[in-house]
């Protein structure tokens, strides 16, 4: 048979009446006062406190030092059962009180409100008793009450078990205060040889949710009544019993029964679990999961209480006893009440102390079973564990003591163990470590690095795919994905570190390990196809180096489909800015092609065939400008500095540009020498960038679709004349298109250009053409056939004076008289003639002034006669009263209405006069418009002439302030 082995992990408890509790052995036995004369019949403990009942009728309730609180009469004759309520500080009674009429029974049931005390003189104090009910009546015959159990179900609902020696159990349930109760009665199978029913030796409540069952315990028999159906269901679960004080209820609601030979379990379903304790069992009990017996040994009569714990299958405490009366828990301590009135008090050491107890007898097993069953912290259970792991390191036993530092994840610092396992002898428990570590989701960048260096060193690659490859892919991955990359990239497992980025859909550390470790740049081009827009970009941004050194043509395809959403177009074509400005802008991509210009200007080219509404069309037209435009293709570095920045001041854009191209003549005339496929590359491109030029810079747009100074700047810094020649003629810089054929002596070019933009009525600068005489008349070459050319164009346009004309070519000593003979013909002729017509203009102009002012002199100075005879308004015979005017126009009085001062024949011309004279008076204070007319005539002078000629400017007056 299995001996249990013996500890003491309990202690008796002083509890003399100096106070309550205290170290093991000190202090005087504890005993009931001596205030209770009667014999203690029954016990309760609850609530902080016992009650105690005796054969006097008298309830006392001790507290914790066991000194009496108060006491009271409760009976007159005995109290026979008692029991305190745990939701309520209530007191359920069952006693004898002593009645004049012998014919009523006198056994009744009381229950005391302890919280409401009635005061009785000055030396006792009763409770208040709530309610007083007979426990027998016509319908319930009386016989010996054997025990007694109170059920709270939901206060203020008791429900009362009484067990009597006839085999009935009587039943009240309801609110006793109130009187409003059920009673029933309960019989327990009758023997199998017809004999009476034997006594009622225990009682116990089962409650399950509303499922409310009854354990009915008698001599020979263990019953179950299942209370919640109507009527109550009787089962019976075994044809053994026990005797009186034998019975009892585990923490898990199942019946406990002592017999001579075991100790029984009894759940709903029949009998549970047995347990061999040889010896009368006088008393049994349930306590923070103990089983307490007290066993009478038969041959000594002695007894002794044995605190069984049935997990750890040991005996935690054993001692001798006297006579006991009475067995109660109460302040987590052991109470027996002996029939001399001692009271034994026995507690349970502290957690602390037990285990002391253990580890000095290295019972670690003992040890940790002990802190599992009794639900200790997990923190003094891995305190333990360690210690027992120490144990086994110790002893070189050195799996068994993994086993236990695994339990420990979680409390105990992994760096500990870990130290104790760095030997290379110990690498698998190490390894078995760090994958329970991972396993908890506890390891930290260290941990992964330490265990993948374990598997790679033991070259495990089984265990390697296990950790890595053999998830579930639900949740979070339990290591740190860029540590686990890390070291697998080091030790040459690529395809593990491949696995472990893309499950973590760390996409950037995927592709450098495709791009910079294995090269398989096909794949990690069809990587990037198969992600999101977002991402793909911020991958191509980072790896797109490598893969245009090394698949151009398929990584320009992908950042096309990236910037122009080749895959939704139709979204794209009916969609607004915002749209536009969440696709990726190629300017964002330019980097990546700093060692290939060539496919820059490749996808630059597709992109913008594709989208005509980036918003980044300036940067994107500025950059193939200056790919196209340079000598040399190499990567953009202007148009990437500072596509905002104004580079060229226009107040010296002539001077400047003049200069700079003069500067690149040598650069242009270095082509030729050059490789002839470099320069057939160069005269594409630059054909590509003269268009691109026009196309950005229609006559229909006001602003052009790239930065006009910065693309004037790479004309200019590479000798690219057409593209000058364009740019100078859409901002109206004339003067510097003249520049640039002066500086290639293109003489023809230099006629052709003032043909085109010296035309006034095509809205050219005349002054072109005296700007190209002057450079004939400073060239000191034979240009004879030219400046005749040039004299033709300035005779018919009339933009040079004669004079300015003879003074200019006079510079030009190659120059014969021959050149402008016909010219100055011509000239002259025509200068005759027009003297000759002003000469006709004053004679007839100093003739009608001459008239006019005889006219006025003889209405000043002689009588006018009038003759006219009609009215000039009605034609009627002129006749008094009648008005005459000096224009000689004759009128009625009554013709002529309200206005007599003027002449209505007369007046309307006069009033244009003097409106005409008005207007003119208004324009002489009207500068602006004067100098309009200034700039905008060929002959300035006769604009001038014309002012003085109508009276302007000579009658402009000089404010007074000015002292003129």
């Amino acid at each position: 048979m299995y001996q249990w082995r013996k500890f003491e992990f309990f202690e008796e408890k002083s509890a003399g009446r100096g106070g309550g509790g205290g170290g093991g052995g000190g202090g005087s036995a504890a005993a009931v006062p001596a205030e209770i004369a009667g014999r203690v019949t029954c016990c309760s403990g609850g609530r902080g406190r016992v009650a105690v009942g005796c054969d006097d009728g008298t309830v006392g309730l001790l507290d914790r030092g066991f000194r009496l609180s108060y006491g009271f009469q409760a009976y007159a004759s005995s109290v026979l059962f008692l029991q305190q309520l745990k939701q309520r500080n209530v007191l359920v009674t069952v006693g004898d009180d002593d009645q004049s009429s012998s014919q009523s029974s006198a056994i009744c049931l009381k229950v005391f409100d302890l919280d409401k005390v009635q005061e009785e003189g000055s030396s006792t104090t009763t409770p208040f008793c709530v309610q007083i009910l007979r426990v027998f009546t016509d319908q319930f015959p009386q016989a010996k009450i054997t025990s007694f159990m109170v059920l709270e179900e939901a206060p203020p609902i008791l429900l009362i078990a009484i067990g009597l020696d006839n085999g009935f159990i009587y039943c009240i349930k309801g609110d006793i205060a109130r009187e409003r109760i059920t009673r029933f009665k309960l019989q327990v199978e009758a023997a199998s040889d017809g004999s009476t029913s034997l006594p009622i030796t225990g009682l116990g409540f089962r409650v399950e949710g509303q499922a409310h069952q009854l354990f009915s315990v008698t001599l020979g028999s263990v019953t179950l009544f299942s209370l919640h159906v109507q009527p109550p269901r009787r089962q019976t679960l075994d044809q053994i019993g026990c005797q009186t004080n034998a019975v009892a209820m585990s923490d898990r609601m199942d019946l406990i029964i002592g017999r001579p030979e075991a100790v029984y379990f009894y759940e709903v379903d029949g009998r549970g679990p047995c347990w061999a304790f040889d010896g009368e069992k006088k008393f049994v009990g349930w306590f923070r999961g103990y089983l307490l017996c007290i066993i009478e040994d038969q041959r000594t009569q002695r007894s002794t209480l044995n605190v069984y714990d049935l997990k750890n299958r040991l005996i935690a405490h054993s001692m001798p006893v006297g006579d006991v009366s009475h067995l109660v828990c109460e302040w987590g301590y052991i109470i027996l009440i002996m029939a001399d009135k001692k009271i034994l008090c026995i507690g349970e050491k502290d957690m602390e102390s037990k285990l002391d107890m253990l580890f000095k007898k290295n019972l670690y097993t003992v040890a940790i079973n002990l802190v599992q069953s009794q639900q200790a912290d997990p923190a003094s259970t891995a305190e333990v564990l360690r210690k027992y792991g120490d144990h086994l390191y110790g002893k070189q036993e050195y799996d068994e003591a993994m086993s236990q530092y695994i339990h420990t994840i979680g409390h105990l610092e992994p760096s500990y163990v870990i130290q104790k396992f760095l030997d290379a002898k110990r690498i698998y428990n190490l390894t078995n470590y760090l994958e329970k570590l991972h396993d908890r989701g506890l390891a930290s960048k260290d941990h992964t690095t330490l265990l993948l260096n374990c598997y790679t060193k033991l070259k495990d690659v089984e265990k390697l795919n296990h950790f890595i490859k053999d998830e579930d892919g639900v949740g979070e991955i339990k290591f740190d994905v860029e540590t686990a990359i890390r070291v697998c990239r080091a030790a040459g497992y690529h395809e593990h570190a491949m696995f472990v980025a893309k499950k973590a859909g760390r996409h950037e550390l995927y592709l450098k390990i495709l791009l910079e470790d294995l090269g398989r740049y096909d794949e990690a081009l069809q990587y990037i196809s198969g992600l999101e827009a977002n991402q793909a970009g911020l991958t191509v941004k980072e790896y797109g180096k490598i893969l245009v050194e090394h698949r151009p043509a398929e990584t320009v395809e992908i950042l096309l489909r990236l910037c122009t959403d080749v895959g939704d177009r139709t979204t794209r074509r009916g969609s607004n800015s915002m749209h536009l400005l969440m696709i990726p802008s190629p300017m964002d991509f330019v980097n990546i092609f700093v060692h290939s210009p060539q496919y820059l200007m490749e996808f630059l080219e597709n992109y913008i065939k594709t989208v005509t509404d980036s918003p980044a069309q300036t940067e994107i037209h500025n950059t193939l400008l200056e790919l196209y435009i340079s000598n040399d293709l190499s990567f953009p570095s202007i148009s990437q500095e500072n596509e905002h920045e104004n580079h060229y001041i226009k107040e010296t854009k002539g001077k400047e540009t003049a200069n700079g191209y003069r500067s690149g003549i040598k650069e242009k005339t270095d082509l030729g020498k050059e490789d002839p496929k470099i320069a057939k590359n160069v005269v594409d491109r630059r054909r590509k960038g003269l268009a691109l030029l026009k196309s950005a810079w229609t006559s229909e747009m006001k602003d052009p679709l790239y930065d006009v100074d910065l693309a004037l700047i790479l004309c200019n810094t590479n000798a690219f004349k057409d593209g000058l020649l364009f740019l100078y003629e859409k901002l109206k810089l004339y003067k510097e298109v003249i520049s640039c054929y002066k500086q290639a002596h293109d003489h023809q070019g230099l006629i052709a250009c003032c043909k085109k933009l010296g035309d006034s009525s095509q809205g050219g600068d005349p002054s072109l053409w005296g700007d190209l005489l002057k450079y004939f008349g400073e060239l000191g070459e034979d240009c004879s056939k030219e400046v005749k050319e040039v004299l033709t164009y300035i005779e018919k346009e009339d933009v040079v004076p004669p004079i300015v004309v003879l003074q200019t070519l006079s510079k030009n000593p190659c120059l014969t008289l021959s050149v402008v003979k016909d010219y100055i013909a011509r000239k002259l002729e025509q200068e005759s003639k027009l003297i000759e017509d002003d000469r006709k203009s004053i004679d007839k102009y100093q003739g009608e002034t001459d008239l006019m002012k005889r006219e006025i002199e003889d209405l000043k100075t002689n009588a006018k006669v009038f003759q006219l005879s009609k009215c000039s308004a009605c034609t009627f015979t002129l006749d008094l009263p009648a008005v005459h005017f000096m224009c000689m126009h004759s009128f009625h009085l009554r013709c002529l209405g309200d206005n007599e001062k003027e002449c209505p024949e007369c007046a309307p011309e006069y009033r244009s006069v003097m409106e005409a004279k008005q207007k003119l008076e208004q324009n002489a204070r009207d500068h602006d418009l004067f100098f309009r007319q200034l700039r905008g005539s060929k002959d300035g002078f006769s604009v001038i002439a014309d002012y003085f000629s109508k009276g302007i400017v000579s009658k402009t007056t000089v404010p007074p302030e000015n002292g003129l």
